[in-house]
């Protein structure tokens, strides 16, 4: 757990955050999705609803990735 924290300094921090802002995106656009294919048709869907849903998602994606991403990995750890 926390392999590769962010806050940890061995940690590329311009590549956590394009990483981190990669999946944040992806989550997002995930959420809206699901929520606008509940809604029956276009003009059924709560556009508030899918927007709060989709700013949600990303939020909790970003503290999630705060304990680490598997694809960033710590200068400490880079096998020789």
């Amino acid at each position: 757990m926390l392999k590769n924290c962010v806050l940890k300094g061995s940690v590329d921090t311009k590549k956590w955050v394009g990483s981190a802002a990669a999946r944040a995106v992806k989550t997002m656009a995930q959420t809206a999705v699901s929520v606008v294919a509940v809604g029956s048709t276009v003009s059924n869907v709560d556009w508030k609803l899918a927007a709060s849903s989709a700013v949600v998602a990303g939020v909790v994606s970003v503290l999630t990735s705060v304990a680490g991403l598997p694809e960033v990995e710590c200068k400490d750890s880079v096998k020789k």
